[in-house]
This record gives C-alpha cells, sequence and structure tokens, in this order.
C-alpha cells in the first residue's frame, strides 16, 4: 500500500478501461468491467480486452487509491486513513457478492455492472470525495482521484503474472541481494509444480487445486524447490562497509497474539487487514495502540529494552480442519480458513550497509514491507522471498514452494534500509523509507539504518497445502506476502545496535 522509491506508476500514465456494460445487438459480446490497470507491474488484462459470457472471472480489481495520494497533512491522515480503511472492507463487501453469484455472473455480465462493481464504484467515490475534503480542509484539494473509483473483475492469470515478474528478483540493496529473480525456477518448475499440486492439493482437501472455497491458493502458485536454479548473489561488500549484526529473539508467538488490526495502515479500526497476523516483540498491538500504549506495553523479546512490533499474516494449513476463528473477522468471515501454523523458528536479525556506517533508527519508526494488495496493484512493491531450508539460494517471489521430505518452507523479508531523517511515518506508509540503490548507497536525502531481515521458518506436511492470509480479493497469492515493524528499541538498546553494526560484531 503506497510507493518505495522504486519507480510507480502515475495518474497520468495508469490506464483504466471501466466501461459500464455494453451489449452489442443479439446478446453476443459484453464488455464489463473487466480491466482496470493497477498500475506499472500490474498483470491486469490488456486494454480493450471483452468478456464474453461464459468467462470464468476470479477476482475484483480496484486502483489502489492510497499508492496515489499527495503528500497528507498531518491533521488529516486519521481521517484519510479511516477512509482508505473502509474502502478496503468496501471491496471485501463486493468481493463476498461477486463470489456468492460468480456462476450467475459467467452467464450474465451485466450482472456483475448491476449488483457487484456499480455500488462498488458509487461507494468509492464518496469514499475519495470524503478523502479530498479532509486533505482540502489544510491543504489543495487534491484532483484527479475520481478516475481511481471504477473497478474491474478479472481472471486469475497468475501464470502471465509469474513470467512478467520473475525476472525481477529481489532489490540488490536488500540483504538477499537478489536482482537475478525467479525466471529460471517459475518457468521450469511450473510444470512440474502444477501436477503436483493438483495431485496433492486435491488430496488435503482442496477444490481441485483451486483452495478452500475456491478463494485460492491454486496449484500453479507452487512449485518444486528443487526445479528452481540458484539465484542469490550476496552484495559485495565495499570498503567502509557496516559488516556486524544484531539479532533479537522474541519467540514464534508461541503465546497465540494474533488480530487483524493493522495500527499502522488503519489506525482505530478493528479488523483494518481483513486478514489475521502472527505478532511478536510488544504485546499490546492492536488497532488502537498509541506510542505510549506500545512504550508501556509488555514484550516477548528476550532483552526487555526491545519493545518493537513484528508482525505479518499467519500461514495456515488448508487441510480442512477449522480454526477458532473460523466464524470470526479477519478468518473466515473473510475467507481466511485453516488451521494458523506457529513457526518453527524465527530469526529477527538487523544488518548493515555495503557502503557505510548506519546511523540510529527513530523511535516509532513505522516500517511496512512487501504489498498486501500486489496480486491486483502489480508487484513493484513485492518484496517477500519463499525457499525451503536447505534451498536458500534459490529464493521464489511469486510462488510458494514445494520443499522435499526433511526440508521447511522459509518465507523472509529484507526491509527497507533508508531513512529520510525527518519522519517516522508518511502519507503512504512508505515513502520515508527506501531501500538502498543498486550501488548500495541509500537515495539522495536518506541515510542508511540498520536493516531488519525476518526469516520465519515452518514444518509443515510437503505439497501444495498452505497459504498465507489475505485480503479476500487477493486470492492467498504469495506475492501478497507483507511484514510490518514499529521501533520500539528504547536509546540505549538501539546505540548498542548501531555500535554492533558499525564495529563489525555479532550480537544478541
Amino acid at each position: 500500500m503506497g510507493r518505495t522509491s522504486r519507480k510507480r506508476s502515475t495518474l497520468a500514465n495508469r490506464a483504466i478501461v471501466a466501461s459500464a456494460a455494453l451489449i452489442l445487438g443479439g446478446g453476443g459480446l459484453i464488455a464489463v468491467n473487466v480491466y482496470a490497470s493497477a498500475g506499472e507491474g500490474s498483470s491486469g488484462s490488456p486494454p480493450g480486452r471483452t468478456w464474453n459470457a461464459g468467462t470464468q472471472m476470479s477476482t475484483i480489481d480496484c486502483p489502489d487509491v492510497g499508492n496515489e495520494l499527495p503528500d497528507v497533512p498531518d491533521q488529516a491522515r486519521w481521517e484519510v486513513d479511516r477512509e482508505l480503511a473502509a474502502m478496503d472492507t468496501q471491496i471485501t463487501d463486493a468481493y463476498r457478492q461477486f463470489a456468492d453469484r460468480k456462476d450467475e455472473i459467467s452467464r450474465d455480465p451485466g450482472l456483475a455492472e448491476n449488483a457487484v462493481l456499480g455500488p462498488l464504484k458509487a461507494k468509492r467515490t464518496a469514499s475519495i470525495d470524503r478523502i479530498a475534503t479532509a486533505v482540502g480542509r489544510n491543504a489543495d484539494r487534491p484532483g484527479g482521484l475520481d478516475g481511481l473509483a471504477p473497478c474491474s473483475l478479472r481472471a486469475d492469470d497468475s501464470n502471465d503474472m509469474g513470467d512478467q515478474g520473475a525476472g525481477q528478483g529481489q532489490d540488490d540493496g536488500q540483504n538477499n541481494g537478489q536482482d537475478g529473480g525467479q525466471d529460471n525456477g517459475a518457468n521450469q518448475g511450473a510444470d512440474e509444480g502444477q501436477d503436483q499440486g493438483q495431485d496433492q492439493g486435491q488430496d488435503q482437501g482442496q477444490n481441485q487445486g483451486q483452495g478452500q472455497q475456491g478463494n485460492g491458493p491454486e496449484a500453479s502458485d507452487f512449485v518444486d524447490i528443487q526445479s528452481v536454479q540458484p539465484n542469490v548473489d550476496r552484495p559485495r561488500q565495499r570498503r567502509g562497509a557496516s559488516r556486524g549484526t544484531f539479532t533479537t529473539n522474541c519467540g514464534r508467538n508461541e503465546n497465540g497474539k494474533f488480530n487483524p488490526d493493522n495500527v499502522i495502515v488503519a489506525p482505530g479500526v478493528s479488523n483494518g487487514a481483513h486478514h489475521m497476523h502472527d505478532y511478536v516483540g510488544n504485546q499490546a498491538n492492536d488497532a488502537f495502540a498509541s506510542d505510549d500504549d506500545l512504550a508501556n506495553g509488555d514484550t516477548s523479546c528476550r532483552n526487555q529494552g526491545d519493545k518493537s512490533t513484528y508482525y505479518w499474516p499467519v500461514l495456515r494449513l488448508q487441510n480442512g480442519t477449522a480454526e477458532n476463528d473460523a466464524n470470526a473477522d479477519g478468518g473466515g468471515k473473510d475467507q481466511n480458513i485453516g488451521e494458523i501454523q506457529t513457526p518453527s523458528q524465527v530469526t529477527l536479525k538487523f544488518v548493515g550497509n555495503p557502503t557505510g556506517k548506519v546511523t540510529a533508527m527513530p523511535r516509532f519508526l513505522r516500517i511496512i514491507t512487501g504489498d498486501a494488495k500486489a496480486f491486483t496493484n502489480g508487484d513493484a512493491n513485492a518484496n517477500a522471498s519463499w525457499s525451503c531450508t536447505g534451498f536458500e539460494d534459490r529464493q521464489l517471489k511469486d510462488k510458494y514452494p514445494i520443499c522435499p521430505d526433511g526440508s521447511q518452507v522459509v518465507r523472509s523479508f529484507a526491509f527497507q534500509s533508508c531513512w529520510d531523517g525527518q519522519n517516522t511515518d508518511s502519507a503512504n506508509h512508505r515513502t520515508h523509507v527506501a531501500f538502498a540503490q543498486d550501488n548500495g548507497r541509500c537515495p539522495n536525502g536518506f541515510r542508511a539504518i540498520p536493516q531488519l531481515v525476518q526469516r520465519i521458518v515452518y514444518d509443515v506436511p510437503p505439497g501444495p497445502g498452505f497459504a498465507v492470509d489475505s485480503f479476500p480479493e487477493q486470492l492467498h497469492k504469495p506475492v501478497t506476502d507483507h511484514g510490518d515493524f514499529i521501533n520500539v528499541f528504547d536509546d540505549n538498546l538501539m546505540k548498542k545496535v548501531v555500535s554492533c553494526i558499525n564495529g563489525g560484531r555479532k550480537c544478541r
């Protein structure tokens, strides 16, 4: 949700084809909101594509208004965030209506406009107007947002997305150093992974590879890690690099702290994420937690000087067994179904910069990495890596791994490592931090900070029977994986972190 320093689309180059129902004589060709580009890197259908009756559409695709907002005055941020969260709920409700009537809509596309897309557009238009009004009370009223109100239906073109995004890999400035990306594994393993996924997925209670209740993931979202070629290149350390590390032990969420809130993106909004999060570290974290609440909260971290909050979407087994949130918001009500898996291992490590020293993070700095809406937004902000123990020189960005017997699933995040030196957050929750450039240096105006690298390991049965939680319309795609962090280190411990990293020491 938002922009990084990497190239993003603008309203000027956003292609939106969102026509009302168009019936061409005799009930033949029907074009109904079947394409709306989500920006550069989007995997949407090509402009002008039409939808024939009988085509099976898979999800609702809406432009991400949060991505396109200009600077929002501090006085308006709470209201803007509340409206953005309301728009997420509008999409969730519309997706539920679409999913309940998918077969009818496939036979009569005009029904989509009348029953789903039209009402959704009206609600989004009202929210966008309230956002513009809130900003306009304290600054110039933003223009051009109305074009983001229409949404579309689209098919699950995840295979196309894999081809488009696979070669992009990970940003060179990240700890994983993946610039060659996923093209080798995603394409070479597609057939084998799909075949295995169909067979094993059916055995584990999935519906013909479509996931539980048809909400994903699909068999094509998985690939055999053994078919993936090594693709990780470690960044070259230059003279003066900060080579040390600091590892904080905050447990594995053994105490089962979960909620579907997101205090960064949707403060003050219950179920703002529409999917369940694992939390380690700060135990006061929910949608209503203030900085003071976090500062005074308990922590699961061994070093009590670290009251930071670390959270990410839970991973579930899709084996037909209901979790205790099967009838709750963020769980079954938002089509997140199955047994929540406690990680077998969680490693939270802070590392340095390959070209120079790091400076202390400000307290209460907020960082989001990855994009919970990458399936519809495109993968410009996608930043999760998937692999298996024993094969971590092979990383996947838009596929889940099928690990061999004795190997465990690994998901990892390398967070943004450059800070603008002024802000602990930004209107889109991204532009106050950035990734290092290809040469390892921070962009102009940014300074290097300790980079959080999360590694989360799961002991799950071999095969394609698992998925991360997601917004319902994101279909549990692996590319939507993301992580969130709020720095609540005390000043003395943060000084130690910086000293260890800049001094080349390995500290715990």
